[in-house]
Formats: C-alpha cells, structure tokens, sequence
C-alpha cells in the first residue's frame, strides 16, 4: 500500500503537468490556426474588395446608360422611324446588360433583381409607348412620347435600383 502511495506522488503531479502542457498546447494551436484563418480572409479580401467595388460601379454605369434621356440621346439618329429608334434602344439595353451579366457574382441577389427588373422595366416602357404610336411615327414621336412618360413616373425602377446600389455599396465598403 505504501508503494502505491508512493507512485501515485511520481505519477499524478505528472498526469497534472501533462493535461497542463496539453491545454496550453491545444490553445496555442488554436489560436494560431484563428491567426491563420483570419489572415487568408484579410488576403481574399485585399483582393476582392476592388472587384466588388468594381462591380457596384460597373452596375451603377449600367442603370445610367439604361436611362432613358440618356440612352435617347446615344441611339437617336436624324431621319430614323419610330421603330428603328425602338429596336436600337432595345439592343442597347439588352447589349449593355449582356456586357454586365459577370457582375451579379460580386454583388447580394437582391442588388442583381433590382437591376434586373430595372432592365426589364425599361424595356416594358420602352414596348408600350411605341405601340401607342402609329406604323409611320418618326423617332421624334417615340422619343418626345418616351420621355413625356418618364417625366409622369415618379419614381422608376432603373432610380430605386440606383439609391439601393449605393446604400448596399456605402454599407459594405465604407
């Protein structure tokens, strides 16, 4: 019995500097394992933000160029008819975001539906007042009635789209 006494003074001081020494080990690891992780999101970020960013600009050039007096302005040509004009603003806004399809990878789903129905909605504006027109309209007509209509609407999706790009982008980067 005495013996085993004695072993046990050998053996749990042991025991308690071996679970101490593991503890301490296990926690050294683990934050070292938390540096390195932290530190590969700081390098994945070093990188991305500037795309991110990129891709908000890129996105906020895209809603601009879908404006309508602006787009009018890019695509109206001297002795065009009225459906000229409407199929050259219609490849416009479809060639401008085809170009700027890539981006919705950087940006929240919500930014990229905005965008979307942006897009779509100017379209839909963009078809409706040109049925309003007669076959022999010019593209005059169109863009006077284009932008009569976009003078009445209070607020446009291409604009709601805009201000929540710009919040998302201010919230996320600055």
């Amino acid at each position: 019995m005495l013996s085993l006494i004695e072993l046990f003074k050998y053996i749990l001081p042991s025991l308690v500097v071996l679970a101490t020494a593991y503890y301490l080990l296990k926690l050294f690891l683990d934050k070292e394992a938390e540096k390195t992780q932290f530190q590969k999101k700081l390098d994945v970020q070093k990188i991305t933000l500037p795309v991110r960013m990129q891709a908000y600009e890129r996105l906020v050039l895209l809603l601009e160029r879908i404006e309508p007096a602006g787009l009018l302005v890019r695509s109206n040509r001297a002795g065009m008819s009225a459906s000229e004009l409407h199929s050259e603003l219609i490849q416009s806004i479809r060639s401008e975001f085809d170009h700027n399809l890539s981006q919705q990878l950087y940006v929240s789903a919500k930014a990229w539906e905005m965008v979307r129905n942006a897009r779509e909605e100017t379209v839909k504006r963009f078809n409706t007042t040109a049925m309003q027109l007669p076959t022999d309209a010019s593209a005059a007509d169109l863009a006077s009635l284009i932008l009569i209509n976009d003078m009445d609407t209070e607020k446009s999706a291409v604009k709601d789209a805009l201000d929540f790009l710009k919040i998302e982008a201010r919230n996320n980067f600055f």
